[in-house]
């Protein structure tokens, strides 16, 4: 498992959130709410990089889906800790290993388990999750357990290759999309490759979907410079990608 220096860089997106600061089960949380009338028995789970929900990028990136109908609630499983986007961003002095080094899945599955355990005694029986970078990690966890019933990861960090792959085939039920890109060593072309191998042409039956956005680059989805046109398309791209496959499978 390992990163790369672009799990650090990227651009900080312009817009006002919409969205509101929440407790939940003692857990921090950005939450998104549609609205118009929506299927209350529904959430997707936004986990988001190393930069955390406090990112505009990420607050924006969860209104928009709940503009497309869905309750999103993206979790602060980094403890407070995430990421300050304004030390970070493009920073290469910063220690990402360090940090990396307290923010392991002790320490950060726990929020999320609490979090999905209150959201179960409101009523949610069906549970989405779109990971970014650091967050794909945990997507493919929340799928080993069963614990989601769809699940979309965009650029995925911190996956052991291609042995997550293949247990993600052999125990999960969760209908999987990967945004992928064209510069990513992370999930590399090799990588992207193998995922088409185990899951493609129908052979993983829940359903299986890969996007590939040429031009990309490593966290494009979430902190892509959008001047460039490649990377707005894949950014765009990447999103309706996601609300599409969350609407066929949640």
């Amino acid at each position: 498992m390992s990163f790369c220096k672009d799990c650090i860089q990227g651009v900080r997106h312009e817009g006002e959130p919409s969205g509101t600061l929440e407790t939940i089960a003692g857990v921090a949380c950005y939450v998104a709410t549609p609205a118009a009338d929506y299927a209350k028995d529904k959430v997707v789970l936004f986990l988001p990089d190393a930069f955390g929900i406090e990112l505009i990028n990420a607050q924006l990136l969860a209104d928009d889906f709940a503009k497309n109908g869905f309750k999103v609630v993206a979790i602060d499983y980094l403890n407070g800790d995430s990421i300050p986007a304004d030390k970070a961003l493009n920073d290469k002095s910063f220690d990402f290993y360090g940090w990396l080094a307290t923010h392991n899945a002790e320490a950060t599955r726990p929020p999320l388990d609490k979090v999905i355990a209150a959201l179960k005694e409101e009523g949610v029986t069906k549970f989405g999750a779109t990971g970014y970078c650091f967050g794909g990690r945990y997507t493919f966890d929340l799928a080993f357990d069963n614990v989601i019933q769809c699940a979309v990861v965009s650029h995925p960090s911190l996956l052991n290759l291609p042995d997550d792959l293949e247990t993600y085939f052999s125990k999960s039920v969760a209908p999987l999309l990967i945004n992928s890109c064209e510069n990513d060593r992370l999930f590399s072309a090799e990588a992207q490759a193998k995922a088409d191998e185990i899951f493609g042409d129908g052979k993983f039956a829940p359903g299986y979907r890969r996007e590939y956005f040429p031009g990309c680059t490593h966290g494009f989805a979430v902190r892509g410079d959008l001047s460039d046109p490649l990377i707005k398309a894949g950014k765009e791209g990447s999103f309706l990608a996601s609300v599409e496959f969350l609407l066929e499978h949640l």
